[in-house]
Order: C-alpha cells, then sequence, then structure tokens
C-alpha cells in the first residue's frame, strides 16, 4: 500500500508540469551515452512516449559522432577536431551525412514508431529548411553556421501529429552544394529559437555545469554564465553546450536544460519534478 500511495504522489506531483507544458515545444538534443545504450535508448523512447502522449510536442536533434568517427576508421579516411568541432573535408562530409540521415536519423525514427509515435526523419537539406554558410572554410571545411531555420516546416508536420527527428545537415545557397556539416547543439538551440520552443534540453555525458569544487550548479542566469566561462570554471566541451543555451534563452527560449542523458528518464526527472536533475540556464534568476 505505501508503494501505491508512493506512486500517486510522484503522479500527482508532475500534474502541475504536464498541464503547464501542454501543448509547448520542447526541443531535445539527443547525443552522447544515451544514444549509444541500448538500456538508455530504450528509456529514451519511454520518455518521448509520455511527453508525446500527455500533449507535449517534442522535436528531435540528434547527432552522432562516435558512428561518424567509426565509419571514417572503417574506410581509412582520416578526421580532426579543431576547438571541439570537426574539420569536414568533402570526403567525410559524405560519411557524415550518409551516417547521419540514412543511418542514426532512421534508426531513431524506427524506435519512436515502434512506440506508437508517428515520428517522421528530416535533415535541413529536405526543403533546404535549414540553411547555412561556412564557419571558416579554410579552418573547418564544410562545418557550417546556421543562418536561416524555415519554422513553418517543422510547425507543420508538428500539426499533422508528427514527431520530427532532425539529423544536423544544412543546404547550402548555390545548386549541387554538398551541403554543410552542423554541430547538433548548436543546430537544436537555433531550431528552438526559430520555432519559438518553450525549452530545449541537451542530453549529455555529464551531471550538468559544474562549479569549482565540481558541484552542479542546478540554476545559471546569462551573466553566471559568462563569469564561469571568463574564469576558466567552464572549459573544454562544456563551452560550445552553455553557448548553444545561451544562443537558444538569447533567442527567446525561456530555459534551457543541459542533463545527465546517463541516468534512465532523465528527461522526465528533468521536465516534471521540482528539483529536476540538471541545469537550468535562462536570461535572469
Amino acid at each position: 500500500m505505501i508503494k501505491k500511495n508512493d506512486t500517486v504522489q510522484t503522479l500527482l506531483d508532475a500534474l502541475p508540469f504536464i498541464k503547464e507544458f501542454n501543448n509547448q515545444i520542447v526541443v531535445i538534443k539527443y547525443g552522447g551515452s544515451a544514444q549509444t545504450s541500448p538500456e538508455l535508448v530504450q528509456k529514451f523512447a519511454e520518455d518521448i512516449s509520455l511527453l508525446y502522449t500527455v500533449g507535449i510536442k517534442p522535436v528531435i536533434v540528434h547527432g552522432g559522432g562516435k558512428k561518424i568517427n567509426d565509419m571514417l576508421e572503417a574506410l581509412n579516411i582520416e578526421t580532426s577536431f579543431i576547438d571541439g568541432q570537426r574539420v569536414t573535408t568533402p570526403e567525410v562530409m559524405r560519411i557524415a551525412e550518409m551516417v547521419l540521415g540514412g543511418e542514426i536519423n532512421k534508426e531513431i525514427v524506427s524506435l519512436l514508431n515502434s512506440h506508437s509515435i508517428k515520428a517522421i526523419g528530416i535533415s535541413g537539406k529536405d526543403a533546404h529548411f535549414i540553411k547555412a554558410e561556412p564557419k571558416c572554410e579554410e579552418k573547418w571545411g564544410l562545418t557550417g553556421n546556421i543562418t536561416e531555420v524555415n519554422a513553418e516546416i517543422v510547425h507543420n508536420l508538428i500539426k499533422d501529429g508528427y514527431v520530427p527527428i532532425i539529423a544536423p545537415i544544412a543546404a547550402g545557397d548555390n545548386l549541387g552544394h554538398s551541403g554543410f556539416n552542423i554541430n547538433a547543439d548548436l543546430a537544436a538551440s537555433f531550431i528552438a529559437k526559430s520555432i519559438g520552443a518553450n525549452k530545449v534540453v541537451f542530453l549529455t555525458d555529464t551531471p550538468g555545469v559544474l562549479d569549482a569544487n565540481m558541484e552542479l550548479l542546478s540554476t545559471l542566469s546569462e551573466d553566471e554564465v559568462i563569469e564561469l566561462k571568463d574564469s576558466g570554471v567552464i572549459n573544454g566541451g562544456m563551452v560550445p553546450k552553455v553557448d548553444a543555451c545561451l544562443e537558444a534563452v538569447e533567442g527567446g527560449v525561456p530555459k534551457a536544460h543541459i542533463i545527465d542523458g546517463r541516468i534512465e528518464h532523465s528527461i522526465l526527472l528533468e521536465l516534471f519534478t521540482s528539483d529536476g536533475i540538471g541545469t537550468v540556464i535562462k536570461l535572469e534568476n
């Protein structure tokens, strides 16, 4: 009986959040261990299924760096990174698009469809709904920065009851251009602000943003993030993630979340509990 009462209390605690986020768009950047662990993959699908069922509108932007690396290694194609971003040669671009759009994207679509979700996979090349320009062609090659997102494409899919699964490949302006490889974190933030999302959630392999004592910071303002970056507390791979969060909140997304995707049902724990499990970044505390 005690266990049943605890279950009821959990549902009651989640109810205000379910009501608050009903009919709202939540962009989720899906990557890291949550994307590669078979157990966590299933928990992710269950989380998206619940969001979808209670009237929240998820939009998934996925990465796939590990699988790209594995394929490049198998084909003996060299790859390198500068400042945490892949240098995308034409050869690497072909493999990145094949893995992201042709393999990972369809795996996620199939997974969610098997959980009775109307998922549909697209890349930024479809209807050219994501356009980009070179980040710095001499340095990063075909790695791009997004210049435009056609929000209508995503809104139409949502209106028709679909969950968009987006591969971070963008179209170029020139006829026959091979396209651009886009950092998935930055793609998620740009898409979130362009479509008027209520939240953007980044699944990572860390608990969230940590202070100098390696303690989790549950809430940060824009000014606090900048201060922590300037002091070196936020460094390395966390820098592009907080930059993506800042881009989103500066673009009108109320909150950006960095959470530990290695925790089962991390999305539900972050969105439907008072304490959450990660770091929330917003303009002001």
